[in-house]
């Protein structure tokens, strides 16, 4: 199991935490995130996106494996417990990251 890169465990934190304003800022200006087959283009409509999620569910998040799959490219299994539908669910968030930052985040 590589690393969790700095980046990608303050985005979680931050998730958990529902402090959009640092999730966001996790993210490149032109980031973008594709969850449940939406599109959301810049951190603007990222911080939407996730406090949207948030408000619907409280959860928390436990990386259970991260993995290095390109220069720049992560793929991080987490296990999400909460008051959602089921009450579990594990995913896989695939993160490309670009200076430091957050570009890409894919979830299946």
């Amino acid at each position: 199991m590589s690393a969790t890169p700095e980046v990608i465990a303050r985005y979680l934190r931050a998730a958990d935490e529902q402090d959009f304003a640092t999730l966001a800022d996790c993210f490149a200006t032109d980031g973008v995130a594709i969850d449940e087959g939406h599109t959301y283009v810049g951190r603007d409509a990222i911080r939407g996106w996730r406090e949207s999620v948030i408000s619907k569910y409280t959860y928390t998040t436990t990386v259970t494996a991260t993995e290095r799959v390109g220069d720049d490219r992560f793929n991080v299994d987490v296990h999400l417990v909460g008051d959602f539908p089921g009450g579990e669910a594990s995913l896989t968030e695939a993160f490309t990251l670009r200076d430091g930052l957050i570009a890409h985040l894919a979830i299946a």
